[in-house]
Formats: structure tokens, C-alpha cells, sequence
């Protein structure tokens, strides 16, 4: 006969009491609920709502604290841990904490979720048949999305990150709006799970949104020149770069477009605070 499923909520009935426990049935299986799993005193032969999942020793055990999330069904769990080379440890609302593996996150570390993040996942198991938490995919999310009205253009938006890479980031807001940002319309790349603000830029025919998390032009012009100020500062006030600098070198360095880097050098010049000769910018005195 086939086990019980762990990951799953099962209708179990009180077998018997034990020492540390209760013996739960259900058809000829059994499974061990301890104390600390449930919060009432519970009778022989009651029936009650349990979910299963392995301990340490990789034995199939029971809990009374529902979890939000279960086999193959999605949801949103905190992450509570984060540990370097193996991955990110959710809550899902039992005494367990679950794993969602390193294979699973971003190959950059720096990128990984951190405390108080929080990660759209499901439930499965890993060749061990031990419970993982597994984040949803794009194409998951592609089937859950609604689509965005057209008058969200230019609104500010807030969306939890759920896949992120050197191209973009991938969101999705509260009311399942679907959103990307794309590599030069941020300074630094946003952590998986992570809660991000921004401006829509377009509404696409799809109903998705593209999202800025750069300031207008106007604002982003005066953090622009600060951080050009400041690099100038750090590197013996020249810097070999100038408005005709090759757009890649900027965005390497600086990590804004060559654009918006004219823009911030034509405001530093225009306050004397800087000056170019040679195809290299200079601090003035």
C-alpha cells in the first residue's frame, strides 16, 4: 500500500495515546503526532485535520499547524534563514521550517533573499523525498497574472521580485500584476524575493508592465552628479572618462546610461565643480 503523501493535509483519526503523543490512522497507516505538534488535548477516535512531513531521522510525522502552503500549491512563505551554500529556510506556518535549496536561488549569492524577504513557492521533494520549498517559475506566474489597465502608465508600483538575471527582474504586485525591469532601468540588481518600488514606463498588449526603479530625469540627475562627485573624490579627482566616453565603459563604472551621465557632467560643469581636458574629467580646485 502506498504511504501517505508528506507535504499533503490528511483526515486522520486518533488511534491511540501514547507517552509522547498520539498514534494518528488513517486506512492501515499510522503516523506519530507529538505534544508540542498540537495545541488541544485530543480523544480516541476523533478525527482532525493533520499535515504531514518527515523529521530528522526521516520519519513520517504529523502536526495540527495547518500550513499555508502544501503539495503542488502555491503561496507566499517569509524567509526566516539564510545559510551560504545551501540555500534559504521559508515559513509556511508549522514548527518546520523548510528548505528552498541553492539550486534553486540565484547563482549569485549577493542576489539571494535575506530575513524578512518573501518567496512565492510551493511544496516538493528532493531525490531523497525530503520536502523542499520550490519558487514558481515564470511560466507559473504567466498563468496567474491579470492583466494591467492601461491607465497604470506613469503610476508608482511596488512588487515582490520572483526571478532575477543579468537582463532583469521579474515581479508581481499584490494585485498580480505582472512587471520587468530591465538591467538599465535599475542601479543594482534586486534580490529574489525582495519588495521593490517603482514607476511603470509601459503597459504592454499582454497586460504586463515594464518598471522603472530609477528617479525622473530631474531627480536622477542630482544622484547621478553626487555619485560622479564622489567618484571623483576616491580617484584623486580625475576620472578617464568624458561626454563622448564610450557608453559601456560608463554604465561599467558607474552604472547608469551615457546619457544620463552628460546629463549629471553638464550640472557639475555648470556649478564649476568640474572640468574636462584631454578626454578626461577633472575635479576643479
Amino acid at each position: 500500500m502506498q504511504a501517505l503523501p508528506i507535504g499533503t493535509i490528511q483526515t486522520m483519526v486518533v488511534d491511540r495515546k501514547i507517552d509522547t503523543g498520539y498514534v494518528l490512522k488513517k486506512d492501515m497507516h499510522e503516523v506519530l503526532l507529538h505534544h508540542n505538534e498540537t495545541e488541544h488535548e485530543l480523544e480516541v477516535d476523533q478525527a482532525i485535520e493533520a499535515f504531514l512531513y518527515q523529521d530528522k531521522k526521516g520519519n513520517t510525522i504529523a502536526t495540527t499547524k495547518l500550513p499555508s502552503i502544501v503539495l503542488d500549491e502555491y503561496g507566499w512563505a517569509d524567509v526566516v534563514e539564510v545559510i551560504p551554500n545551501l540555500g534559504a529556510f521559508v515559513d509556511i506556518g508549522t514548527t518546520k521550517q523548510i528548505l528552498v535549496s541553492k539550486d534553486d536561488l540565484p547563482l549569485l549569492e549577493k542576489v539571494w533573499p535575506q530575513d524578512g524577504d518573501k518567496l512565492y513557492v510551493t511544496l516538493g521533494k528532493d531525490r531523497k523525498g525530503r520536502l523542499l520549498a520550490i519558487p514558481a517559475t515564470d511560466g507559473v506566474i504567466g498563468r496567474i497574472y491579470e492583466v494591467a489597465p492601461s491607465e497604470m502608465l506613469n503610476n508608482q508600483i511596488s512588487g515582490r521580485i520572483y526571478h532575477t538575471s543579468k537582463e532583469g527582474s521579474a515581479f508581481i504586485t499584490e494585485e498580480n500584476y505582472r512587471g520587468f525591469i530591465h538591467h538599465t532601468e535599475r542601479k543594482e540588481e534586486p534580490r529574489l524575493g525582495e519588495l521593490v518600488h517603482g514607476r511603470v514606463i509601459e503597459v504592454k498588449e499582454d497586460g504586463t508592465l515594464n518598471v522603472s526603479l530609477r528617479p525622473l530625469k530631474q531627480h536622477g540627475m542630482v544622484e547621478d552628479a553626487e555619485q560622479i562627485l564622489n567618484h571623483l573624490k576616491e580617484n584623486g579627482g580625475m576620472i578617464p572618462f568624458h561626454d563622448k566616453s564610450d557608453p559601456d565603459d560608463i554604465r561599467g563604472t558607474f552604472n547608469i546610461s551615457k546619457a544620463a551621465f552628460k546629463r549629471a557632467l553638464g550640472k557639475l560643469m555648470k556649478e564649476g565643480k568640474i572640468e574636462q581636458r584631454d578626454g578626461k574629467t577633472y575635479l576643479k580646485e
